[in-house]
């Protein structure tokens, strides 16, 4: 409101406003209603289109700002997202560059669309009940999930409570899932080792509660059964020190292995650390391709020949897909985005 003064022969000067201006004063200003400066705020399309432009110019003129809970209450939307990721923030935002990637290409498509970001991390109980109460409660119009594990239930508690749900990496939900070829992938850097003279080819898996770990662990037991040989396998977690044990326990089974593929550049790191620990050269002696094609791959020694995967566009794919659900609009139930093989020293 603005302050009134007495002023000079018993006038009034009023003072500079206090406070945001007020839906009253944007009709007294536009000369009609409240109810029609309300409908035109909350972006309904029956104002006569005169009525319209006159509420918009006085609201431009007063500096008018809606109140975003207050409209929030007409629209039933918030015009917020939220993105979780079932890790600890420490591992959402370490060396592993697959999670900021993701976070950029969603911030991208929700940023154009006057849409906002939620970050969640969901990586102990506490933080998951944390999310799910979040959610649940209506303070986003929808949840993206990526890189889930299978015992992950909170997608699913979301989709019975009438939350709409994209996901990146559990296919079987009755939501949209954006994922790549992973199997394609594998199956492309086995055949280039094999091309290439290799013959005892191993592989360190990544977990196998998660679609990638398992889906690259198929295309390699695809690839090594086509080429008529044996499957050697390890196990980590997608982290460097698991692929630096995982290499160090290959090398101790199989000392005679010529090349391994690794289903994640930062597993593929550890994994040159444990040859170069042991005296072997990469690729003179064994050869590594990993995948991901992280910014990482381009700086190791040497520098790795990995699997591209779209990792951004997994992001702003995912974004596409829900800003399509909230509208109402058909969304295919699976979208699988392609991969390729990006040949550089390490094999």
């Amino acid at each position: 409101m603005r302050r009134v003064e007495a002023g000079p022969g018993g006038g009034t000067v009023r003072g500079p406003r206090q406070g945001r201006p007020t839906l009253e004063e944007v009709a007294e200003r536009a000369g009609v209603s409240r109810a029609t400066v309300s409908r035109v705020v909350n972006g309904q399309t029956t104002v006569n289109e005169d009525l319209r432009v006159a509420v918009e110019a006085a609201a431009a003129e007063l500096g008018y700002v809606p109140h975003a809970a207050a409209r929030s209450l007409v629209t039933h939307r918030t015009d917020s997202v939220a993105l979780i990721l079932p890790e600890s923030p420490n591992r959402v935002f370490s060396d592993d560059q697959f999670f900021p990637s993701v976070i950029r290409g969603v911030a991208g498509e929700l940023d154009a669309a006057g849409k906002l970001l939620v970050l969640l991390t969901t990586g102990s109980a506490e933080a998951r009940e944390r999310a799910e109460r979040y959610a649940v409660g209506g303070h986003v119009d929808g949840v993206m999930f990526a890189s889930l594990h299978d015992a992950d239930l909170l997608p699913e508690l979301m989709l019975r409570r009438g939350v709409p749900v994209v996901c990146n990496g559990l296919p079987h939900l009755d939501a949209p899932c954006i994922d790549v070829d992973h199997q394609g992938g594998v199956l492309a850097a086995v055949e280039h080792l094999l091309a290439k003279g290799h013959r005892r080819i191993a592989t360190i898996a990544g977990p196998q509660d998660m679609v990638a770990g398992r889906a690259r662990l198929d295309g390699y037991r695809e690839a090594m059964t086509a080429a008529d040989r044996r499957a050697i396998i390890a196990v980590g977690d997608f982290t460097a020190e698991s692929g630096q044990a995982a290499m160090r326990q290959l090398l101790a089974d199989e000392p005679d292995l010529d090349a391994v593929f690794v289903a994640s550049d930062l597993m593929a790191h550890g994994a040159l650390q444990a040859l170069r620990e042991a005296g072997r050269r990469v690729p003179d002696d064994v050869a590594v391709v990993g995948f991901d094609d992280i910014a990482l791959a381009t700086f190791c020694d040497p520098p790795l020949t990995t699997v591209r995967q779209p990792i951004a566009e997994i992001g702003s794919t995912m974004a596409r897909a829900m800003l399509r659900v909230l509208e109402g609009e058909p969304v295919e139930p699976l979208t699988i985005l392609p991969t390729s093989l990006v040949i550089r020293d390490s094999a």
